[in-house]
């Protein structure tokens, strides 16, 4: 596994933010998405990259969590859409391929490698859903670049 120390510059993301239990992230997933791309339709923007998931705090059977898109201009948020800046500054990234529910091996190859760098992360991190189930149903295929914030 690859993981990669970089240098994350401003970007800005267009999303549905809630607190939802684990075992409903797939079904919250969806309505984010779907929600969160229904808005930049009606603000005549597009996406500026792949669907991200951005998690404040670390997951545990509920998680804080706010999913959609990236925009590259001026977007603003409406009903329960909001308007997120992502963290900037350093930041360690990895590619992770396979299904969704086997990404826990890679997060633990990546916190010993943080601790073994000596390095913390900060509150916040993000999942880019590079690609999955709409460009392929084999989820072996499946690419997800988590990317962790430092501290």
């Amino acid at each position: 596994m690859q993981i990669d120390r970089i240098e994350l510059e401003p970007r800005t993301m267009l999303g549905l933010h809630e607190t939802v239990k684990m075992a409903d992230l797939t079904d919250y997933f969806m309505r984010a998405f779907e929600a969160s791309a229904a808005e930049l339709a009606q603000q005549g923007l597009a996406p500026a990259g792949p669907p991200l998931a951005l998690y404040h705090g670390m997951p545990t059977d509920t998680v804080d969590v706010t999913a959609g898109f990236p925009v590259a201009g001026p977007a603003h948020g409406a009903g329960d859409v909001v308007v997120t800046d992502l963290p900037v500054g350093e930041a360690v990234t990895s590619i992770y391929t396979g299904p969704y529910d086997g990404m826990t091996r890679t997060y633990d190859e990546i916190a010993v490698w943080l601790r073994e760098h000596d390095l913390a992360t900060g509150a916040d991190m993000w999942e880019e859903y590079l690609t999955g189930p709409d460009a392929d149903p084999d989820p072996a295929t499946w690419q997800t670049r988590i990317v962790l914030p430092l501290a």
